[in-house]
């Protein structure tokens, strides 16, 4: 059925073709089979070979796998192993990190109810969930969740708390006799019942309109289902390298090639010098050092308390320019707390604490006296105390709550004051109740033994009731416009206000009625928040300073909305605030995205809006982040570059959609997320870097050698040990560098940047063309002074290996020098460097090994030339680094 909530119960009924007695056992067993069952589906997942497959779609795996048959065909064994070892070791970490990609949809499912009382034949049936249709009749109850989506048929004292689905902390007060428009928001349908929302208060019977993935979170299952996520950025900019890359080194080892057998060399000796030149050039261990600079920082990450389920969003954090954060549980402690007090003759009180821990004290202005506020505050306390239907009580494991959240946060205020529901009720026994209903909007209670009434409720509602207010001077006749200015205020503080009264009636218990509520005395307003986040505000401010911008998505009101945002320092005022409806009036692309891109904060907005927002941003070119704990934000979750869950307060489906989970449910440790991303993604960089400036360096060498009319520079083997030197060793120790300390100073990178971007391209051109016109010109000089091709060879080969020991560490930042550099903070890459060195020293010496490698010793003052030579390398490197931080691009 559509729109029911714009329909009255009977239409409902009509158009359900069902009854208020229910369905007969038969019908329903013949609408099951045609409407199938109450279930959501499972994703199938794919099997472990494909995804291990899937690890190999990349264009740099497909040459280095061509490259290590053609290794193995020719005969060397050693290199075609080492490269199919790295391989299998990056696709059995891909495999083990993306074999989870379909487990959104069944934490969705494992929300659905196992079971649901319903009518059938009439009298009052348990069946399995999964096995209700459309048109039965289920009943409602305190502590149920909603099995399918219902139009309530009548409703006692019935609160749904729907923040699964729309984000509102508080429990909604359903009015089944009302109908809404057919536009209302998901939140302002107060008629219906939501599939796997919870009943926090009263009964209820509802007609079930909707099952499985007709249900509104049916419609998020299938959201999450249908689509498939964003490639997080580092892979976007890996493949589009890549490419480029691969060509690149095809033309060059094909230029190579060329201008060998034009100085006629034989065809197979080319063949195996130009393959053995590729494999020296194609950065074989770059997958294996992303690899390992990722799992490097999910280590880090973990001790901040950010759990990873996917590597690749290690960096997608990093890179993001855009969160887009749910507020209830993200940034609010999803804990209402009864913070602010509004009391006649006074000023306004404040309550310290937060959540259902009832630690706390009343603070008063320094001019206020403290005895009279306190007695003005117990005054009330009592009231609500003796009004309430909800249950505080200290547990083993601590204070344990039951009932609405507006109750139990009256009862945690009343406790701060000393005052206890156990300490008040045998002096007060009730007498009589009237329970919280829609209509109504308030609730009230007599006790004995002298005709104490306590009512609480919609300040519109008491405000009739009462012909006096409290006050320091006593009892005084109800000064109206003072106390709806007092409400007001509240309210445009981010507020939820509630008003609160007593006085006395002699009715008896049983007879206590709404008529018996007149010329009660006003004590004064409860102004209610779901309170920030300590760290939110200071986490907003870091987002800012590290250019990444943050707008707040939610299900509440928008001055409730506001109110938040001004405190999180989001917004200023309205013109920043866009509302569900607003952005469901938006017929194009392009009407949504102006409306987006100048919003802040997203108030009243549905799943599916939260998920266009994300769009727009996308649209836009933001690499976008999306906070929530929520089944609502499953779609958002998914759709984003990366999707980020609260491990605490979050809901299955949110922590199994994420790519990373906040075990502290703290907005500042996303911060700290974003930091530790971009120093994976700087790491990253340091590592192409090293590895492209050696690669393009001994081909720019071989070439240069080539134009000279030399000899082979070196021949395959040597290349193929140089690989193995520099790529096996120092490559994944330069994988663990440090932070530089300033990561949150800097702006997100653009979108649409590659990784080999204008900085990267003058630092290896720089750093490669000094590498191979200083080896071929050595190699020339040795030649030209008489050294034979052997000895020449030997020696330009030692100062190859000390220009990639000496770029190692040139590479460790992009910018700074690195006499500023502590050696000893990378450990591992001061031994990675020393083993390759010492790796080749020891070739030079081992017999058998030097025969093959074509190596022997040289002597001390050999050694020492060369050495000195290479370190030309920093020198020149170091007055590139001052050029570009004297003139920055």
């Amino acid at each position: 059925m559509e729109q029911p909530h714009a329909s009255s119960v009977s239409a409902a009924l009509a158009a359900m073709q069902a009854s208020t007695d229910g369905l007969t056992t038969a019908e329903a067993a013949a609408r099951l089979a045609r409407h199938g069952p109450n279930t959501l589906p499972h994703g199938k997942q794919a099997g472990l070979l494909l995804v291990f497959l899937h690890q190999f779609k990349s264009p740099l795996i497909y040459v280095l796998v061509v490259a290590a048959v053609v290794a193995v065909l020719l005969g060397d064994w050693e290199d075609g192993m080492f490269i199919g070892a790295v391989l299998l070791l990056n696709a059995v970490i891909g495999t083990i990190q993306e074999f989870n990609a379909q487990r959104s949809a069944a934490a969705l499912a494992s929300l659905t109810v196992p079971h649901a009382l319903v009518l059938r034949d009439g009298q009052e049936h348990e069946i399995d969930a999964a096995t209700l249709v459309p048109g039965d009749i289920v009943l409602l109850e305190t502590g149920v969740r909603v099995p399918a989506d219902l139009r309530l048929i009548s409703a006692n004292a019935l609160h749904i708390d729907e923040s699964l689905l729309t984000g509102e902390s508080k429990a909604v007060t359903k009015q089944p006799d009302t109908e809404f428009a057919a536009d209302a928001s998901m939140g302002d349908r107060l008629n219906m019942a939501f599939a796997g929302t919870l009943v926090s208060r009263g009964r209820g019977r509802g007609l079930c309109v909707a099952t499985g993935l007709a249900t509104q979170l049916g419609a998020i299952a299938e959201a999450v289902l249908g689509r498939e996520g964003a490639k997080p950025p580092l892979l976007v900019r890996m493949e589009v390298f890549t490419r480029k890359l691969t060509v690149l080194i095809g033309i060059a080892c094909a230029l190579v090639a060329a201008v060998a057998l034009a100085k006629g060399q034989g065809a197979q000796e080319v063949f195996v010098l130009a393959v053995a030149l590729a494999v020296a050039a194609i950065p074989e261990g770059l997958p294996v050092a992303l690899t390992v600079a990722l799992a490097i920082a999910v280590r880090r990450m973990s001790r901040r308390r950010v759990i990873v389920r996917k590597l690749a969003a290690v960096e997608a954090l990093g890179s993001c320019t855009y969160i887009a954060s749910d507020k209830t549980g993200t940034l609010t402690m999803n804990q209402l707390t009864a913070e602010r007090l509004r009391l006649p003759g006074l000023p306004e009180l404040r309550l310290t604490g937060e959540g259902t821990t009832p630690s706390g004290e009343l603070v008063s202005p320094p001019e206020t006296d403290e005895l009279t506020a306190r007695a003005a505050a117990e005054r009330l306390a009592r009231a609500v105390t003796l009004c309430n239907e909800a249950t505080l009580a200290q547990g083993d494991g601590g204070w344990v709550t039951h009932g609405d959240a507006v109750d139990i946060s009256l009862l945690v205020l009343a406790h701060k004051l000393g005052l206890t529901r156990p300490g008040l009720e045998p002096h007060h026994p009730q007498l009589g109740a009237i329970p919280f209903e829609s209509e109504r909007q308030y609730a009230a209670t007599l006790h004995g033994p002298a005709g104490l009434v306590s009512v609480k409720g919609a300040l519109e509602k008491l405000l009739p009731m009462c012909a006096t207010m409290a006050t320091p001077a006593g009892d005084v006749a109800l000064d109206a416009a003072q106390v709806e200015a007092a409400a007001r205020d509240l309210a445009d503080q981010g507020y939820r206000v509630m008003a609160v009264a007593d006085g006395r009636s002699d009715a008896p218990g049983p007879t206590f009625g709404p008529d018996h509520l007149r010329g009660l005395c006003f004590l004064g307003l409860v102004g209610t928040i779901d309170p920030l986040r300590p760290d939110a505000a200071a986490a907003i401010a870091l987002c800012a300073r590290a250019g990444v911008a943050v707008s707040m998505v939610t299900g509440d009101h928008p001055v409730t909305a506001l109110a938040i945002s001004r405190k999180l320092g989001l917004a200023r005022d309205a013109a920043e605030v866009v509302t569900g409806p607003q952005l469901a009036a938006c017929t194009d692309d392009t009407a949504r995205g102006e409306l987006v891109r100048n919003a802040r904060v997203f108030a009243r907005m549905e799943p599916r809006q939260k998920l266009e927002i994300v769009i727009a941003l996308q649209q836009q070119g933001h690499f976008v982040a999306v906070t929530g704990d929520g089944a609502n934000d499953a779609p958002a979750l998914r759709q984003a570059h990366v999707g980020v869950a609260m491990g605490r307060s979050g809901t299955d489906v949110a922590r199994e959609t994420a790519d990373l989970i906040i075990t502290d449910d703290a907005f500042g440790s996303i911060v700290a997320g974003i930091e530790e991303g971009r120093v994976a993604y700087a790491n990253v960089r340091k590592v192409i870097f090293l590895l492209i400036s050696t690669g393009a360096g001994t081909i720019l060498a071989f070439i240069a050698s080539l134009a000279m009319g030399l000899p082979m520079l070196f021949v395959a083997t040597q290349l193929l040990w140089l690989n193995l030197v520099t790529n096996g060793i120092q490559d994944v120790a330069l994988a663990f560098e440090p932070g530089e300390g300033d990561e949150l100073s800097r702006k997100p990178r653009p979108p649409r940047e590659p990784i080999f971007n204008r900085r990267m391209i003058e630092g290896v051109l720089v750093s490669a063309v000094w590498i191979g016109l200083v080896t071929s010109g050595a190699f020339w000089w040795l030649l030209h002074i008489g050294w034979e091709e052997f000895r020449a060879r030997n020696s330009v080969l030692l100062l190859m290996v000390m220009f990639q020991n000496i770029q190692v560490g040139n590479c460790r930042s992009e910018l700074r020098s690195g006499l500023t550099l502590n050696p000893f903070r990378n450990r591992l890459l001061l031994l990675g460097t020393a083993t390759a060195q010492l790796v080749h020293i020891g070739a030079m010496f081992t017999p058998g090994l030097r025969s093959v490698l074509k190596v022997e010793p040289v002597t001390l003052a050999e050694y020492g030339l060369w050495l000195a030579v290479a370190l030309s390398l920093f020198v020149v490197m170091e007055l590139y680094k001052l050029f570009r931080r004297v003139r920055p691009i």
